[in-house]
C-alpha cells in the first residue's frame, strides 16, 4: 500500500483527499501517488498563502523545470555520472581544455556518463571527451544567451533551466562524482555548495577531484586559503579537508572515482540507523577493526553487517547486495569519507 503523509482530517478534508484519489485516477495513476496527491493539496494551498504573482512564477517554473529534468535523467538511472564544472572561457589551445577532453574521455571509458552546464569552455571539452551518446547538458539561461555547445546542442539529453537553484540541484542530485578544473566564480560557487552538502550530510557522499593544469597552482593555492584561513581559525574540522582531493593529471582523477565505488555502492538513513550498501561485506575482523578505529562517530552503536532492511525492500533499494549499519552521528561526514575509503581498502 502507498504510504500517505500525515495531516488534519475531517469532513471536508476527507472530501477534498477522495476528489484528488478520483483526479489521479482519471489521468491513469502512475508513480507515488500518494505523494503526487500530497503535492496537489499543496499547490492548492498556495491559493490562499502566496499573494504575489511573482513569488507564484517562481514555485510554478521550478516544478516544471525539476519535473522535465528528472524525466530526462530517468532512463539512465543505473548508469554512474560524472559532473564536470570549469570556466567557459578556456579555449581548445589550453592545457586545462585538453585535459578536460582526456577526463572525459577516460570516464566514459569507465562506463560514467559526463554531465556538464553545455556550455563552451571546459564544459565543451568534457563533453567532446566522453561524446555525445554518454553526455548531459544542464544549460543555463542567461542574459547574453549562453548556447548549448555543438557536441550536445540537439541532443535530447539536453536540459535548459531558468533558475540556477533548480540547475545546482540536478547537477547534485543526478551526480556519483565531481570534478572541478580552474573556473570563476561559478565554478567556485558550485564547488563551494558541493562540499558545504556534502559536509552536512544534505547530499551523498562521492568523490570530488580539483583538477589543475600539469604544474599549475590554481586548486593548490585554493587548498592553503583553505588551510590558513579555514582550518587554522577553526572555522571547519581537520577531516572536512577529506572531502576533496587535488590532482593535475586527468588519469589519476579518474582513478579516485573509480577507486570509491570499487566496494561502496550508495548509503542511505533508515530511521535512526546509516545503512551502507556494498559490493563485499566486510569480514568480522575487519569490521571489528572500523569499529574500534572510528567509535566516536558511531555513538548510537558499531557497524555490523545486516540484511536489507524492510524500507529498503519496499523502496527496491538494492535489497540484493550486502550492508552494513552503524549508529552514526550526522555530523563527522569528513570522517564517515574515511570510513568509507577503508572499506573500499578491504
Amino acid at each position: 500500500m502507498p504510504r500517505t503523509p500525515s495531516r488534519k482530517s475531517g469532513p471536508r478534508q476527507t472530501e477534498l483527499d477522495q476528489q484528488i484519489e478520483a483526479l489521479i485516477a482519471a489521468v491513469g495513476g502512475g508513480h507515488h501517488p500518494d505523494l503526487v496527491a500530497d503535492l496537489v493539496r499543496t499547490a492548492l494551498k498556495l491559493l490562499r498563502d502566496v499573494k504575489h504573482r511573482g513569488d507564484m512564477k517562481i514555485v510554478q517554473t521550478a516544478l516544471r523545470e525539476l519535473r522535465y529534468a528528472f524525466k530526462v535523467f530517468e532512463p539512465y538511472a543505473g548508469r554512474r555520472k560524472v559532473t564536470i564544472f570549469g570556466s567557459a572561457r578556456l579555449q581548445p589551445d589550453r592545457p586545462e581544455y585538453r585535459q578536460a577532453v582526456e577526463f572525459g574521455r577516460q570516464m566514459a571509458a569507465a562506463g560514467f556518463m559526463v554531465i556538464t552546464g553545455a556550455g563552451p569552455g571546459i564544459m565543451q571539452a568534457g563533453h567532446e571527451g566522453a561524446g555525445p551518446e554518454m553526455s548531459f547538458g544542464v544549460n543555463i539561461r542567461l542574459p547574453w544567451e549562453q548556447a548549448a555547445n555543438p557536441v550536445i546542442e540537439r541532443d535530447q539529453k539536453l536540459i535548459t533551466f531558468k533558475y540556477f537553484f533548480t540547475r545546482k540541484l540536478t547537477f547534485i542530485r543526478h551526480s556519483d562524482a565531481l570534478a572541478l578544473f580552474p573556473g570563476g566564480f561559478g565554478t567556485l560557487d558550485e564547488g563551494y555548495e558541493a562540499l558545504t552538502l556534502m559536509q552536512t550530510g544534505k547530499s551523498q557522499l562521492m568523490p570530488l577531484v580539483l583538477i589543475d593544469k600539469p604544474g599549475g597552482t590554481f586548486w593548490k593555492t585554493w587548498h592553503q586559503h583553505i588551510r590558513d584561513h579555514l582550518l587554522r581559525n577553526e572555522l571547519i574540522s581537520p577531516e572536512d579537508l577529506n572531502l576533496y582531493q587535488i590532482t593535475d593529471r586527468p588519469e589519476q582523477a579518474v582513478k579516485w572515482i573509480t577507486r570509491f565505488y570499487r566496494n561502496y555502492h550508495s548509503s542511505r538513513f533508515v530511521k535512526d540507523q546509516l545503512v551502507i550498501r556494498l559490493q563485499h561485506a566486510p569480514s568480522a575482523t575487519a569490521l571489528a577493526a572500523l569499529n574500534e578505529d572510528f567509535a566516536e562517530m558511531m555513538p548510537e552503536g558499531p557497524a555490523r553487517v545486516i540484511e536489507a532492511t524492510p524500507e529498503e525492500r519496499e523502496d527496491e533499494d538494492f535489497p540484493e547486495l550486502p550492508r552494513v549499519a552503524l549508529g552514526f552521528d550526522r555530523k563527522s561526514y569528513g570522517r564517515l569519507r574515511e570510513f568509507i575509503d577503508r572499506l573500499n581498502a578491504l
